[in-house]
């Protein structure tokens, strides 16, 4: 109660808001820029179980933005590295690691076992495929991007429009500049990772409107927020 207090002093979150949260169990897909706020305000919020998916060791270009890595941890697992410091943070929490990526072969089978899936993946084949596993599971999931000082957030649920209505297919190689070529600022990345916590909190609990059907785009240039609606389209793969 002491921990969660601020949590659930919040109108229509209270205990049983906390209760749902504990028995939660959420897949964090990549453990970068993105993954590192979500997974930080995740077990700060209390969810039960957390799993965390990613085949890449940290290196040092990496800690500009992704702030659950330090210097020591260089060279080693970013899945390991994180647990390390979500535990001191909160060792109430279960966490699971997978050394891999997300992919065809396992990605059912984790869809499965999770309630939840944050997608904070950094390339465009990981992003479909996370789409079409959790429309094909029925597993709810928020989409993420970053790039510069840009970022988009979507929800998705079992009966709300999909990734694949707003983007039908994957762009063609070289149409669509990605961070490791135009960059991404730590801060931006920050930003999105702590609205996808958000959706992932609100989507338990109840508390709030979700973003299903809609893009929030952000652009923290101008520091401006504006929301583009999605519909379900008929020849979908959520249809």
């Amino acid at each position: 109660m002491e921990r969660y207090y601020r949590n659930i002093l919040i109108p229509g979150f209270g205990k049983e808001g906390q209760d749902k949260l504990q028995n939660a169990k959420v897949l964090v897909i990549g453990v970068g820029g993105l993954g590192s706020p979500v997974l930080f305000y995740l077990a700060a919020a209390g969810v039960g179980t957390i799993g965390m998916i990613d085949s890449d060791k940290v290196n040092i270009s990496n800690l500009q933005r992704q702030i659950l890595h330090y210097t020591e941890n260089l060279y080693n697992y970013k899945v390991d590295s994180a647990k390390e410091k979500l535990e001191k943070l909160n060792p109430d929490i279960k966490f699971h690691t997978y050394i891999e990526l997300f992919s065809a072969q396992n990605g059912e089978n984790l869809a499965r076992n999770y309630d939840f899936i944050v997608d904070c993946s950094d390339n465009y084949d990981t992003k479909f495929l996370i789409n079409d596993i959790c429309v094909k599971t029925k597993t709810p999931y928020c989409h993420a991007a970053v790039t510069a000082m840009k970022g988009e957030v979507m929800t998705i649920l079992p009966e709300s429009a999909c990734y694949r209505c707003a983007f039908p297919e994957p762009p063609a190689e070289g149409d669509v500049a990605t961070s490791s070529e135009i960059g991404v600022l730590g801060a931006v990345a920050g930003i999105v990772g702590s609205i996808q916590a958000t959706e992932v909190v609100k989507y338990f609990t109840g508390v709030g409107e979700l973003l299903t059907n809609k893009l929030l785009l952000i652009d923290a240039k101008t520091m401006t927020f504006y929301t583009l609606k999605v519909k379900k389209t008929s020849n979908c793969c959520c249809s």
